[in-house]
């Protein structure tokens, strides 16, 4: 008897040090979150004139049910800390002016469409990834702007209670002052009352320390897909899976669903190789509706169907319809036929 219990002991002991060893190497990882909802979205071009009543139908028509509306500040330089904006309604665009965010979000809200107020700045000569001060002072000033901005638009999407508010885009030089970010989340939570996101850039999101305060995960999500010319959907999917990990890694330490802010390609054959080029810088390329919409469809087939995707908005869409080619809109090519059919399958 002794024997035998001195064996079984002894296999316990191997078994627990086993056990222990691998938890070691492979530690446990705690569950993926779900997200509730999974809006279908698009980013809404915001109109040089009134809406005229049809062109929301057109939109749900595709099957979205969610929509973001972009107003703008103004930075004159990436190393200044002035910021201007102007929430009147005697902007050059009646669509980014309060009294066309409101008809927008009033006539998208009765046919069902969800609303995200998603404020950008507009940075003369280049892009807001870039803005960063050179002294302490200037980032006080800074961020002292930011916050009057960003709280100008808190208080309208309040005031008409459109549900969910974007609190900054593509900031990625201002993101590692978390202290300051967390100030600027907080004086938004006392102002408003609805779901909250910032929209890290593909680059950005993994170094953003501050996803805790708010409610989702936001990226703007122009990862490279290829390097190929002419890839296949197999090699647009592989694409995808590489850059899953890293979206997975951030959703298990926060434990926030994801959703992509922005997503889009243009209709060229080299629309998956580095989709966040801008169509101007495109002009020489050969135009692609089919390359465009096989991205679309990438999309669809991998992220898109991840417990943690809580919605996607793609970049752009036009009320009037009208376009430019090459463009990132789906309107009237074959992407927008890959977006209807995967937003009616839900």
């Amino acid at each position: 008897m002794k024997k035998i219990w001195s064996r079984s002991y002894l296999l316990s002991s191997v078994l627990v040090i086993l056990t222990l060893s691998l938890w070691a190497v492979f530690p446990l990882q705690p569950d993926l979150v779900k997200a509730k909802e999974k809006w279908k979205g698009v980013c809404w071009v915001g109109s040089r004139s009134p809406l005229l009543g049809q062109e929301l139908e057109a939109l749900k028509a595709t099957g979205a049910d969610a929509l973001s509306q972009t107003p703008f500040g103004w930075q004159s330089d990436k190393n200044s800390p002035e910021l201007c904006w102007n929430r009147g309604d005697d902007m050059k665009w009646w669509g980014e002016s309060s009294q066309g965010i409101k008809a927008t979000f009033d006539s998208s809200a009765r046919h069902g469409i969800m609303n995200m107020l998603k404020p950008h700045i507009w940075l003369r000569g280049s892009w807001p990834g870039e803005i960063e001060m050179r002294s302490e002072k200037d980032w006080e000033l800074w961020f002292e702007y930011y916050r009057g901005f960003i709280l100008d638009y808190a208080v309208m999407a309040e005031e008409h209670q459109i549900p969910m508010l974007c609190v900054g885009t593509e900031l990625e030089l201002t993101t590692k002052r978390e202290s300051d970010w967390r100030k600027v989340i907080a004086a938004v939570r006392e102002v408003y009352s609805g779901k909250i996101i910032y929209a890290a850039n593909f680059t950005e999101f993994e170094h953003v320390k501050f996803w805790d305060a708010l409610d989702y995960i936001g990226i703007q999500a122009y990862f490279p897909l290829t390097t190929k010319e002419n890839p296949n959907l197999s090699d647009l999917k592989s694409g995808w899976k590489k850059n899953m990990p890293r979206i997975e890694k951030v959703v298990r330490t926060y434990q926030k669903p994801v959703m992509f802010t922005e997503i889009g390609y243009v209709n060229t054959v080299d629309a998956a190789v580095e989709p966040w080029v801008w169509p101007s810088e495109r002009r020489e390329t050969k135009l692609s509706e089919d390359m465009q919409a096989l991205c679309y469809e990438a999309f669809f087939e991998t992220a898109w169907k991840e417990s943690w995707m809580a919605g996607v908005f793609f970049w752009k869409w036009y009320p009037d319809g009208k376009h430019r080619d090459p463009d990132f809109t789906p309107q009237g090519k074959k992407a927008e036929q890959v977006m209807q059919k995967y937003f009616s399958m839900d």
